[in-house]
């Protein structure tokens, strides 16, 4: 049984190229080969609809957050952080077990960079107020992100879809935090993601879909769903030296133990 860290069930994608949406996916995932899923915010919006999906699926549980792209689209910063508090303040009934994603992305550079340091900032001190672990999007910009996570000791969380360097993973988790690997990791031109993956210990380590995104080969370009977790699981297997199934128990732990989520 597969933890997906990291989805996006509220993308319209489901409902093009699934019969049934979204809902009749995860019916088929719940019932197979799924354990948990955590559903990801990317604005305000979009978290109240992945607490309106979780609600429905007893094992489905809810990141709220503001993506750096999303940053100043929906309010000003005072105007979001209220926003944002509401769900928190109602986190348990939310489902809610962590804040994000949160991050910066310089790869897009869709929101000026000032805009979103301001928005992860504010993110980050509302983590802390609320006591949440946070979902990091770390694109492009891993020194900033480092730096950033490193202003506030008391906040911990994992970097999801992780695209930085062994070094940093390294001292990332000395401090605390996880790092999750996604399709990525599969991919044929992959081998620096998967030179990283070799180097964090199974302990320290999610797996995620990003889904609709970044579908592992042999579905690269397809519409990605917490099914295909297997082909992530078994390459991540092969750089340890064990079997995928090891790394879903393994992972699955994990992330159940780091979120408060009992399977």
């Amino acid at each position: 049984m597969y933890f997906d860290s990291h989805a996006h069930y509220y993308d319209s994608r489901f409902c093009d190229e699934f019969e049934g949406g979204a809902n009749a996916l995860l019916n088929k995932l719940f019932a197979k080969k799924i354990c948990a899923i955590i559903n990801v915010g990317d604005s305000i919006k979009a978290s109240k609809k992945c607490i309106a999906q979780a609600s429905a699926y007893k094992n489905m549980y809810v990141a709220a957050g503001i993506h750096p792209s999303c940053a100043g689209k929906e309010g000003t910063l005072d105007e979001a952080r209220i926003a944002l508090c509401d769900l928190l303040d109602d986190a348990e009934k939310n489902k809610i077990v962590a804040l994000g994603e949160i991050g910066f992305d310089y790869h897009y550079d869709d929101t000026d960079r000032e805009t979103q340091k301001a928005f992860f900032e504010m993110q980050m001190r509302v983590a802390e107020m609320y006591g949440l672990p946070v979902v990091i999007h770390d694109r492009e910009a891993h020194g900033d992100c480092f730096d950033m996570v490193c202003e506030y000791p008391n906040v911990r969380g994992v970097f999801h879809s992780y695209s930085g360097s062994a070094e940093m993973a390294a001292e990332l988790i000395k401090r605390g935090w996880m790092i999750s690997f996604s399709g990525v990791v599969t991919f044929k031109n992959a081998e620096r993601v998967r030179a990283v993956a070799k180097s964090v210990p199974l302990d320290k380590m999610f797996i995620e879909t990003d889904c609709p995104y970044l579908a592992p080969h042999p579905h690269r370009g397809e519409c990605n769903h917490s099914g295909l977790l297997e082909f992530t699981a078994a390459t991540l297997g092969e750089v340890h030296g064990v079997t995928g199934e090891e790394i879903a128990r393994i992972t699955a732990e994990n992330a159940a133990g780091f979120f408060g989520i009992k399977l």
